[in-house]
């Protein structure tokens, strides 16, 4: 009878650990091993957002961070702990815990630990509680512009702060947040959201199409020692579903101005698309990319937006849209990881038109190495394209 109650034993553990993980935000999805070469940067000296705020309540939250469980959670005051979930006393996830008062308790044994990760009570201990063996590794954390930020490396005091999402405070500015998750790097999500030559074959119908006359644009890209921008010269009018809600009037020219166009990268993983359409449009989508794995991001995207049409009706309108776009591009990048893990790598093959594909790698890998010198200049390169 002995195997089948090592049988049963591995069946109860496996149904707990599924359980931990589905309790777990962005755990539904477990990172290929790859051992050849890819474009993975594991950058840990760098703030991420690891949920929206108003998802954090009375009770802790259970989230993922460069492979790292944490455990989310407020006091009584209401300001942010961000804990290794993993209780020192007996491994159990603090994230199962509860608050009380200013205290993370564990739901094994009652221990409470503090913002700090200090272990303040041991329930029945009649010796002093405190204790620097009993300590838990934190994290620290900001609440800022609607989102909780997290400092991926633990125990220290950050030099910088997290980025700030332009518009969300402006006058006469509507402004959308979504969040979507991708099977795939901070490398390749980012290159995706900023790659213009895909739009016309993956989303074709909803932002530009393959199937219209190309027009010939020029493309200045500008790299810095923290990021990558590129500015595309002549573009027309977005065509598409999405192009005709921001820009009523289709491929026409502008009455009174003209299209201005520039995506950016800003390390360690924000994404940007601007647009502006004469002196009456202006749209600007901001994304933070957080790393939960290699192979796995969670996407936390501001869209702000002044058009035109009310800003009521174009939120209406640019959800499901945009979460349709999203979801292509989710699916795409999905089959893309997939397929490097069957080759045990990446080979990839670029055009001068990939604008800031390379850009974006090369200033995740220098920032991975601790390369953090200022460029003496920028490096500035022009190309052409058809869009």
């Amino acid at each position: 009878m002995q195997p089948f109650r090592c049988l049963n034993h591995q069946i109860e553990r496996y149904k707990i650990l599924n359980t931990y993980s589905k309790n777990r935000i962005g755990t539904d999805f477990k990172s290929p091993a790859i051992p050849g070469h890819t474009s993975v940067a594991r950058i840990a000296e760098a703030w991420y957002i690891v949920a929206e705020a108003k998802k954090l309540r009375q009770t802790p939250l259970a989230v993922t961070l460069l492979d790292t469980p944490l455990a989310i959670f407020r006091d009584r005051y209401g300001k942010v702990g961000a804990l290794l979930d993993r209780c020192p006393h007996r491994n159990v996830p603090l994230s199962l815990g509860a608050i009380k008062g200013d205290h993370l308790q564990c739901a094994y044994h009652g221990w409470e630990f503090d913002r700090t990760g200090a272990c303040q009570f041991v329930p029945a201990l009649m010796s002093e509680s405190r204790s620097p063996g009993r300590r838990v590794a934190a994290f620290p954390s900001r609440e800022q512009d609607g989102f909780i930020w997290v400092y991926a490396t633990p125990d220290i005091e950050p030099t910088s702060e997290p980025f700030h999402f332009p518009l969300l405070k402006e006058k006469n500015y509507t402004s959308v947040r979504q969040e979507v998750q991708a099977a795939a790097s901070i490398h390749a999500v980012a290159e995706n959201a900023l790659d213009v030559p895909h739009t016309a074959y993956l989303h074709g119908g909803l932002f530009r199409s393959a199937k219209t006359k190309r027009n010939e644009i020029e493309v200045v890209i500008r790299r810095g020692h923290d990021r990558v921008e590129a500015e595309y010269i002549g573009e027309p009018r977005p065509s598409g579903l999405a192009g005709r809600l921001l820009a009523p009037g289709g491929r026409k020219p502008l009455a009174d101005g003209k299209v201005t166009h520039f995506d950016r990268f800003i390390l360690p993983s924000i994404v940007q698309v601007e647009y502006r359409l004469g002196e009456t449009s202006h749209i600007c989508l901001t994304g933070a990319l957080t790393p939960v794995s290699d192979f796995y991001t969670r996407l936390f995207s501001v869209i702000s937006f002044r058009l035109p049409l009310p800003g009521w009706l174009v939120a209406l309108l640019l959800r499901p849209i945009a979460m349709h776009i999203f979801q292509q591009d989710a699916d795409m990048l999905k089959r893309q990881t997939a397929t490097i893990a069957h080759f045990s790598g990446e080979q990839y093959m670029s055009t001068e038109i990939d604008v800031l594909g390379p850009q974006i790698y090369r200033l995740l890998k220098q920032t991975e190495r601790g390369e953090k010198t200022p460029a003496a200049e920028p490096f500035t390169r022009t190309v052409r394209m058809l869009v």
